[in-house]
């Protein structure tokens, strides 16, 4: 009842007085485009049904948590987008179409970019952050700021995914009780949920291709180095990026466009500007015909219903032309390794950047260091009663960055990623590897934590690589994503082959907004058959 009351609501827009039209909210931002461009809807009508669909779902309803904040000139600014389409000033596939950010991201409104902490409750910088300038140069208007797990996921050894002090807890749309990943779990519930056409995350490890894959929606994690950081509060510049987060890859394609291209302000975007394509026009039906792609699932057997839904998505790849070439990754021990190095790495250069960022924020923000942020927590109750500060605690005492056990940590670290993925693309001459995203959202357990079925993430965030996920199935409801992995500056193709088998496949569903997966007829009645 909850899904049938929220869909009634719609996007009811008004194209003139004697005609209404209705938009879907889980319009892609292609269609809401082509209803802007013929006159079914106007820009500022589709903010207001946002707007109203925000309070309705987010705030009330169900109660998602995903929205921190709304910019408060989103409806000025959709007045005059829609009057420069009204003169013929296109500025092209994203004029006048609503975006979410992430709330590590910084933004010229008059918000605050709290990463989810009360210590940054002052931290309106008015800046926008390169990425932000891009995407309102290319029309596009941003809504407000979603939640996220606390600093980016990297306070605590036991931390919620999607849980902020400021926020609290980002609720799955598919089912309530459900984690909806992190740490851009309010970009990819919101996205789900249909509050916006399209979000920003950003991920150091997984934190946009897990919260997009457990929301059933689109997320890409570029390569490192194509697009800007500056301005968005860090953990490492080795490994962080931001990317898109959407219902379609056609969309991610689009938003790619804008948000691809170098930055002086950021040394590692240097090379962007040669390296980044027409993503959107690169988008082939065809192009999974005689692709090579590698087949890797470490963690087969963990989760029945999601090895399931994974040989579905590997015969759609094969119907469509692909060649499957089953191979291994790291085995355990090296695995292991892997996590041991990056860990360290991220923990030196997580104190390096912060002390960074929060020298440059406002006189208002009074936590200036990583150790200021240490006492803050331990003096705010609502800080630390879920779970501790282990994490910073931890980088608190990592030498500085000129450490030659850091530099030798973090190349190792590098190194074995990347020889590991570039050996199984070359020696098998592969376009691309697959794998499932990870298993079903697990139940929100405050006490003990969920089960974890498994991930492709760390190799691509540890090298650097790109990694997109693409909506591939269902268990008992719970979106299932496939992750298509490739070598550094792939992301155009990465692209093509998730939008060929997006779709052939055509997989995700919109949410239930159910209570728990108890509420489904079939479980119901197999809990209470009388």
């Amino acid at each position: 009842m909850i899904r049938s009351a929220t869909l009634a609501v719609g996007l009811a827009v008004i194209a003139g007085a004697a005609q209404a039209q209705a938009i879907s909210p889980y319009a892609s931002a292609g269609e809401q485009q082509a209803a802007l461009t013929d006159g079914r809807a106007t820009s500022e009508q589709l903010v207001r049904a946002y707007l109203e669909r925000i309070e309705r779902i987010d705030r009330a309803g169900p109660k998602l948590n995903a929205v921190l904040a709304l910019n408060p000139h989103a409806l000025d600014d959709a007045r005059r987008l829609d009057a420069e389409r009204k003169a013929g000033k296109l500025r092209g596939p994203l004029h006048g179409v609503t975006i979410l950010l992430k709330d590590n991201i910084e933004t010229a409104d008059g918000t605050a970019t709290t990463a989810g902490s009360l210590a940054l409750a002052a931290n309106v910088t008015n800046r926008d952050a390169p990425i932000v300038t891009r995407l309102r140069e290319a029309g596009a208007i941003v809504l407000g700021k979603t939640n996220l797990s606390e600093w980016a996921n990297f306070r605590g050894a036991r931390s919620i995914s999607g849980w902020s002090a400021v926020g609290g807890l980002v609720r799955n749309p598919y089912s309530l009780d459900r984690t909806a990943c992190g740490s851009s779990a309010g970009s990819g519930a919101a996205v789900a949920a249909g509050l916006a056409a399209f979000a920003i995350g950003t991920e150091t490890d997984g934190s946009i291709t897990c919260p997009a894959a457990l929301n059933g929606i689109v997320g890409l994690k570029p390569t490192v180095g194509l697009v800007s950081r500056t301005y968005i509060v860090p953990i490492s510049p080795e490994q962080d990026t931001a990317g898109p987060m959407t219902r379609t890859v056609a969309d991610a394609a689009a938003m790619l466009n804008v948000i691809a291209g170098s930055d002086p302000a950021d040394p590692a975007t240097k090379d962007a500007d040669s390296r980044k394509a027409n993503y959107l026009a690169g988008l082939k039906r065809d192009a999974l015909k005689g692709a090579r792609i590698g087949v890797l699932f470490p963690w087969k057997g963990r989760s029945p219903q999601t090895d399931k839904v994974f040989d579905a998505a590997l015969q759609t790849l094969r119907d469509q032309g692909a060649v499957l070439v089953d191979v291994k990754g790291l085995d355990d021990a090296a695995a292991s390794k892997l996590g041991d190095l990056e860990s360290e790495s991220l923990r030196t250069e997580f104190k390096a950047a912060l002390n960074a960022y929060l020298a440059s924020t406002p006189a208002a923000v009074k936590s200036r260091t990583l150790a200021d942020l240490i006492a803050f927590n331990k003096a705010e109750a609502r800080e630390l009663v879920l779970f501790g500060q282990e994490s910073f605690e931890a980088a608190q005492a990592k030498p500085p960055l000129t450490d030659p056990a850091y530099k030798e940590q973090r190349a190792a670290a590098r190194k074995l990623a990347r020889d590991t993925l570039d050996k199984l693309l070359a020696d098998n001459k592969l376009d691309a590897i697959v794998s499932p995203s990870g298993g079903p959202p697990s139940v929100t357990d405050p006490v003990n934590g969920g089960p974890f079925f498994g991930s492709p993430s760390r190799l691509p965030a540890v090298s650097g690589y790109p990694h997109l996920t693409v909506p591939s199935g269902y268990a008992t409801g719970l979106p299932v994503g496939l992750s298509f992995l490739g070598p550094e500056w792939s992301d155009a193709r990465l692209l093509a082959l998730g939008y060929a088998y997006e779709q052939a496949a055509r997989a995700r569903r919109e949410p239930e907004f159910l209570p728990d997966v108890g509420a489904r007829p079939e479980i119901g009645r197999a809990y209470d058959p009388r």
